[in-house]
């Protein structure tokens, strides 16, 4: 199991309780954010990297356009992952591990964080 798997699985419990029917649906959008703070940190980092290296890979609109189609792909990607056997296959794992529980305020903090470093990588470049 990854980092990511726990993490969905710890969210998908704690809002299980309060909204048994929007319980996934949060979990893979939370999910989804995280995974695109991180590409996008990635991609600051880069950019970053191809400056000091006086490299033109991309304009910046074509950066953009790609970044919202991977966003995209990820998205389905988690939505087709985590709605069918996965999650069931994850849910009998986490039941028999007994792994600590997260705080759910970090867990939501965790993207802003990201986000927060994104700006400061950029506003570094």
């Amino acid at each position: 199991m990854t980092v990511f798997d726990e993490l969905f699985y710890t969210i998908f419990i704690f809002y299980k309780n309060r909204y048994k029917q929007k319980a996934s649906s949060i979990a893979i959008v939370y999910i989804t954010l995280l995974q695109a703070t991180l590409l996008l940190l990635l991609g600051v980092f880069f950019t970053g990297f191809f400056r000091q290296m006086n490299m033109v890979a991309m304009s910046a609109t074509k950066a953009w356009f790609l970044f919202v189609m991977v966003m995209v792909f990820i998205y389905f990607k988690n939505w087709m992952q985590y709605t069918g056997k996965k999650r069931m296959m994850i849910n009998a794992k986490m039941i028999k591990k007994k792994s600590k529980r997260h705080n759910i305020h970090i867990l939501w903090l965790l993207p802003i964080v990201v986000l927060g470093l994104t700006y400061i990588l950029f506003q570094a470049s």
